[in-house]
């Protein structure tokens, strides 16, 4: 009779949990991520320096469109477009020997846009300072966290709480049950941050612009970071930088686009994969696959975290005739290459490897040289993907 009711309970509590992230799921824009700079007076354009939530009319989208159109119908001839492929390890490591650690500043705003980096109830340098902001995201607690804002608490053991009707503890039990079974897989593996109960992974970390703002926020909690890149060179300015530390972080080369490639951890091993302007240089017949195998390595009720380009971003219509690769996809001077994406491709790309819908915006922004009057309208896109529990059984 018991076994029959913690049956019946854990299947209202998938339903419930199912139900609870489709409520997340963000079919309008939080209030205050993504900034809250709003240009209200066009007079007032060249007072900052970046404006937030910039409305496009349709007479700006079709000029975008038509810049597009006309930097991509010249392309790059097939028989010249495989080196960049094949040779992508070798130009990223040549930018990292050119430009050191100096090219792209630490992402002090990790935190603020993506607050499931920390587990629950872990306050860091950067959360401390814009807690109303961070509220009013209302975020999805993290793989392993107790309890946030709309109701998701902490789990519970379904043996001791299988009498309780409340909808919460159902979801308690059920999520709890399936962390155990996360842990007991892992329990016996041996692996950097195997004892850590917070794990993240940041894939493509470059010379660590977000590796070192989370290792200084996690090292007073049970967290572990690992982050990866194909670049030899990139890696090793990563472990040469004063605040790395092996306790808390495991630096790695890995070029996530060979599926043969071992990570230094098991499956269903992960609360949080990170990838900040990491797959728009991924050629997009590939990405599909590369997403999928990440998503293997999440717990269930981990999540995925997305930032990259945008559809019509600057960057992509200042782009001369002769780079586009294909469609949405270009290669710069130095041999890298960056893809475009729009807010139903990234849905697309994340529902197909099986997560679901938590956070799916898309940031327009002006971003404005006051020392010249140039404009320039910036698009990102920014994601936030959670991997389902299993169905119960019935």
């Amino acid at each position: 009779m018991n076994t029959a009711k913690r049956f019946s309970i854990a299947k209202v509590a998938a339903v419930f949990i199912r139900f609870s992230m489709r409520l997340k799921s963000s079919g309008g824009r939080p209030s205050a991520p993504l900034g809250s700079r709003i240009l209200t007076n066009p007079d007032d354009i060249f007072k900052h320096n970046m404006w937030d939530h910039v409305q496009w009319t349709e007479e700006d989208l079709e000029i975008a469109r038509q810049k597009a159109e006309e930097n991509s119908c010249v392309r790059l001839p097939l028989n010249e477009q495989g080196k960049f492929i094949t040779a992508a390890c070798q130009c990223w490591d040549q930018f990292y020997e050119t430009h050191q650690d100096k090219f792209f500043k630490d992402r002090r705003w990790l935190f603020l846009e993506f607050p499931e980096l920390l587990p629950s109830g872990a306050k860091g340098q950067s959360t401390n300072m814009c807690q109303g902001h961070q509220q009013a995201a209302t975020p999805l607690c993290s793989a392993s966290s107790m309890a946030i804002e709309g109701g998701q608490h902490q789990q519970g053991n379904p043996t001791h709480h299988h009498r309780n009707t409340d909808p919460f503890n159902f979801q308690e039990s059920c999520q709890e049950a399936v962390r155990e079974t996360n842990e007991a897989a892992v329990e016996n593996s041996v692996f950097p941050g195997q004892h850590a109960s917070f794990r993240i992974l940041e894939v493509g970390c470059g010379v660590g612009n977000s590796v070192f703002p989370i290792v200084n926020n996690i090292k007073e909690t049970d967290s572990f970071l690992y982050c990866c890149d194909f670049s030899p060179r990139a890696i090793q300015l990563v472990k040469d930088h004063p605040d790395y530390n092996d306790s808390v972080c495991h630096a790695f080369v890995h070029d996530i686009c060979d599926k043969m490639a071992t990570f230094p951890f098991p499956p269903q091993s992960l609360d949080v994969i990170l990838a900040v302007f990491v797959l728009s240089s991924i050629h997009p017949e590939r990405l599909q696959g590369v997403v999928n195998h990440l998503s293997a390595y999440l717990k269930h009720g981990g999540k995925f975290l997305f930032r990259d380009y945008g559809r019509y971003d600057f960057s992509q219509l200042r782009f001369k005739k002769g780079r586009c690769l294909s469609e949405n996809f270009y290669t710069r001077g130095d041999g890298t290459c960056v893809y475009f994406f729009t807010k139903e491709e990234v849905h697309n790309l994340f529902s197909k490897a099986g997560l679901e819908e938590i956070q799916n915006l898309e940031d327009r922004r002006l971003q404005v040289n006051r020392g010249k009057k140039v404009v320039m309208r910036r698009v990102w896109m920014q994601s936030k993907y959670g991997k389902p529990y299993p169905p119960s059984p019935s």
